[in-house]
């Protein structure tokens, strides 16, 4: 596994580590690569596996003993959980570690799942310690379902653990041959899934990556943001409609209603689910003494391949059924993939303050950070400290050179926003013109960064 998860590692190796039994939950979205972080995990340590299918209890039971009895264990056709767990721990060790993969599925059909593995951990007789690891890639339910689900057998958790999604610098060391500018395209449409990553190519460039590994039928990324959808939600047409609506630029709800004819109510609870997926995420904008000049309500997927897909793909599936890979990148997708991958380098240029900031490499170190959302303008980074010290960025990924006149838009909207600021910083892929060069020369708390000091 190139990416080793650090923390995630730890945490485990915490809960591993400590005296007595430990039931730990573990998850993530779907192309974290989860399986590969508990794999190496245990590595070292003895270990059981059972990956939990969608399907009754009965036949749960029934699949579940016959893996076992592949194993040599001696059970009934249907066995209880407690036989299940007993087969699992019958090898002894000073700890074992039973993993039990889309635990969710389970624990939907059973009332009895989590009550015998509780008593089966706590009894006095089993003198095996263990460490029960509960994985799943259903991070809504985990969130939002799970314990009102379980009831008091949540008492017995030991610990949450959420794989989080991987920054661009992660996948910067997973694609080491492609130009930095290449590698904001790649994030750009596969955000910080090693998942995903690993179905495009080293050292391609993105058009070729997306014709060959997205655009082509038989290839698994043609159709996995759809998949995505279908295997957590139902009335995935409306979803759909809603995603392909989000994905052109109708941000706001009115806009949705106008566009979809479905009621407001409807979509209000829609989006409710899709952003407890992660695909979705409300906007916030900073909060600034300029609130009456803030945008309220707006909405965009945050799941940077399901925004490339329902953007591109889906609106002209039949035409990417007719056409040759390369020319419908280059018909339908070419054409503003550059501002496509703005907001992206955003992200990136905001990963890089928070850097800079860790390291104590900024004016000073802030508190709190996130970006301006105005009705007029944007400020793409706020970042002050608890005294009011304040830095404000403008990311420019679209413009050949970012022009004096975008740094006084900057300002403006500052004013707008009511924020003083003490220090700007302009990110631009593309270099800077000759007077903002000699403004930042004259020392005025103005820093211009390109794409190549990243």
């Amino acid at each position: 596994m190139e990416e080793k998860n650090e923390t995630e590692l730890q945490y485990l190796n915490h809960y591993y580590e400590k005296e007595g039994n430990q039931l730990v939950v573990l998850y993530a979205q779907k192309n974290m690569e989860m399986t590969e972080l508990v794999r190496y995990f245990c590595s070292d340590k003895p270990y059981s596996l059972y990956r939990a299918r969608p399907c009754s209890e009965r036949e749960q039971l029934y699949l579940w003993g016959n893996e076992l009895k592949e194993e040599g264990a001696s059970l009934p056709v249907y066995p209880a959980f407690s036989e299940l767990f007993g087969a699992m721990t019958a090898k002894r060790a000073k700890k074992r570690v039973i993993i039990i993969e889309e635990f969710h599925h389970i624990i939907k059909q059973s009332q009895d799942f989590m009550e015998q593995l509780v008593g089966f951990m706590h009894n006095a007789w089993n003198s095996q310690q263990v460490m029960v690891l509960l994985c799943s890639t259903s991070i809504g339910w985990v969130e939002n379902s799970m314990i009102r689900k379980i009831g008091e057998a949540a008492y017995a958790i030991s610990g949450f653990i959420k794989v989080k999604e991987k920054s661009f610098f992660d996948m910067v060391r997973r694609f080491p041959e492609n130009t930095r500018w290449q590698q904001v395209e790649i994030y750009a449409v596969m955000g910080g899934f090693p998942g995903l990553w690993k179905h495009f190519e080293e050292g391609l460039s993105v058009r070729e990556n997306i014709c060959r590994y997205i655009l082509q039928k038989d290839c698994f990324l043609h159709e996995e943001a759809l998949r995505l959808v279908a295997d957590e939600l139902r009335e995935t047409n409306v979803y759909h409609s809603i995603l392909t609506a989000l994905a052109s630029g109708k941000q706001k709800l009115n806009d949705l209603y106008l566009h979809t004819g479905f009621s407001r109510a409807k979509i209000s609870v829609y989006l409710k689910n899709l952003m407890e997926l992660e695909i979705v995420e409300k906007v916030f904008s900073y909060d600034t003494a300029g609130r009456e000049n803030a945008q309220k309500g707006i909405y965009r997927i945050r799941n940077h391949f399901v925004q490339f897909y329902f953007r591109y793909l889906y609106p002209h599936m039949s035409r990417l059924d007719a056409m040759a890979p390369e020319l419908f990148y280059d018909t339908y997708i070419a054409p503003d993939f550059r501002s496509f991958t703005a907001p992206a380098f955003g992200q990136v240029c905001r990963e890089y303050i928070e850097y800079l900031n860790i390291r104590g490499q900024l004016p000073f170190t802030y508190t709190k950070a996130g970006e301006w959302v105005g009705k007029v303008g944007d400020i793409d980074i706020v970042a002050q400290d608890d005294n009011g010290n304040t830095i404000i960025g403008f990311c420019n990924w679209e413009e050949p050179v970012l022009q004096y006149e975008d740094y006084e838009w900057l300002l403006f909207c500052a004013r707008k926003a009511k924020l003083a600021a003490d220090y700007v910083y302009l990110f631009s892929a593309s270099g800077f013109d000759r007077e903002l060069i000699q403004e930042a020369e004259a020392g005025t708390g103005l820093q211009l960064i390109d794409l190549e000091m990243f």
